[in-house]
């Protein structure tokens, strides 16, 4: 399908649909080094806190009190190539990636109910994502005064996602298991989009930022969850579980640039975004005490949609109804027990949001043309895990590893100048205003190696 150029223009940033999807319609998975060393596959299995990430229900699986805490260390690589040229870059954050607590209270009566537990979970991630592409010499601007040669793009993010959950969970018989939760999120995202150029005369770089860019969100969304897990047999457990879309409320402040009557300054405004619903199914095979496997599979059943305000938002839902391709998720985990050893390992899917897109493109040596991706902003992420762990009885430590991989085709450098400032998306220097008809279009290859930290105590 081929993107129009209406569409870009009033859209204003490449980045509000990455967000959308990548921030916004995804759900913190950091959970404690047992969790992230299965790939967050637990829905069926539950017994901790992160149940309240994929399954309330598992809150009910839980006989006693947990209390945990969770250091992530986070590294984020990309490596940007364009114009047979790559510029790599890589950032490593460390923060408290996951706090969690179980409290169980026994039921003593006389029906099947044995357990009603008490859950909090938190969960936390970083957001920064730099991606720089290479320039290439063949591309020039002719500006009124000079001519100057792409140097080179940039967009660039820094933030936080985190998301607290409260749930009740509880225990039929041993056999059956409800429960519920409510979750809050916050995101924090300032986000750049800067391009360069290099003067043909003397050298001099010059930086031009996109309009509406620096720009910064900081938001509010609120979910709910219902879950079910049941044993078939002694050895077989299957669950259910749904999302309710979230409910984000996204303030944004943003520079401006060139309004016919206010000039350069800053503006702001408010957003409100429902992300998909989503369900997830579950299947676990806990062959002993020693050993257990789950398998989860998670699918978004609507697509993200803004309330419409003005045009901007009619334009972004109608991206998304025509492109956007329901997300799914298989997330496979295990875990295998040598007397006080544990020995964990994972693998998960998320499969591309998007349908192939074409978009009119400037080539490295100037030419142009219309080109199809079927990787444009984001693509599929595949994710492998392993984990260690030993348990004191009442303490525990445990500590896990990620591997991440991801490559899409990033676009950028396309901005238009309309003297409208509602449509406008050129880029601006403190002097110059740079437009282009057409997007450059880089490869990105995202790798993240995550490392978790977990203390526990059970009571």
């Amino acid at each position: 399908m081929s993107v129009s150029a209406a569409f870009f223009a009033q859209a204003q940033d490449v980045s509000i649909l990455r967000n959308t999807v990548d921030v916004y319609s995804s759900t913190p998975m950091v959970g404690s080094s047992k969790f992230n060393a299965m790939a967050g596959a637990n829905g069926a299995l539950g017994g901790d806190a992160n149940s309240l990430l994929t399954n309330p229900a598992g809150l009910g699986v839980a006989i006693s009190g947990e209390v945990s805490g969770t250091l992530s260390i986070a590294g984020n690589k990309n490596k940007s190539t364009w114009a047979g040229s790559t510029i790599d870059y890589s950032k490593t954050n460390t923060d408290l990636g996951n706090a969690g607590a179980v409290m169980a209270f026994p039921l003593m009566t006389e029906t099947g109910w044995k357990f009603i537990n008490i859950g909090i979970n938190f969960s936390n991630q970083s957001l920064d994502n730099y991606v720089e592409s290479p320039g290439s010499s063949n591309v020039i601007k002719d500006f009124t005064d000079k001519s100057a040669s792409l140097a080179g793009h940039a967009y660039n993010r820094y933030g936080n996602l985190s998301r607290t959950s409260f749930g009740v969970g509880a225990n039929y018989n041993h056999n059956l298991y409800i429960g519920a939760g409510f979750n809050f999120l916050s995101a924090s995202i300032d986000q750049y989009d800067t391009a360069a150029f290099q003067s043909l005369d003397n050298g001099s770089i010059e930086y031009f930022n996109r309009q509406n860019t620096p720009m910064s969100e900081r938001s509010s969304g609120f979910s709910a969850s219902l879950g079910v897990i049941g044993k078939l047999s002694p050895n077989f457990r299957i669950g259910g579980s749904i999302e309710t879309p979230t409910f984000w409320r996204i303030d944004r402040a943003y520079n401006f640039y060139n309004d016919p009557d206010y000039g350069d300054g800053t503006g702001g405004e408010s957003r409100d975004l429902t992300t998909p619903l989503k369900a997830t199914v579950s299947a676990a095979f806990v062959a002993s005490k020693n050993f257990s496997l789950n398998v989860d599979y998670t699918l978004g059943l609507t697509k993200p949609k803004y309330k419409v305000v003005t045009g901007v938002e009619t334009e972004i839902n109608d991206f998304f109804k025509d492109n956007y391709k329901n997300l799914s998720e298989v997330r496979i985990g295990a875990e295998y027990r040598i007397k006080q050893f544990r020995l964990r390992g994972g693998y998960s899917y998320v499969s591309n949001p998007f349908d192939a897109l074409t978009v009119s493109q400037v080539n490295p040596d100037a030419s142009t043309s219309d080109q199809s991706y079927s990787n444009m902003m984001l693509n599929n992420r595949n994710l492998a895990s392993v984990g260690l762990g030993y348990d004191f009885k009442s303490f525990y430590i445990d500590a896990s590893y990620q591997y991440v991989t991801s490559t899409y085709s990033n676009p950028f450098l396309r901005g238009i100048e309309t003297g409208n400032p509602s449509t406008d998306t050129a880029y601006y220097s403190d002097t110059r205003i740079m437009s282009s008809d057409y997007f450059a279009v880089s490869e990105v290859k995202n790798n993240r190696n995550n490392f978790f930290i977990t203390l526990g105590w059970k009571f």
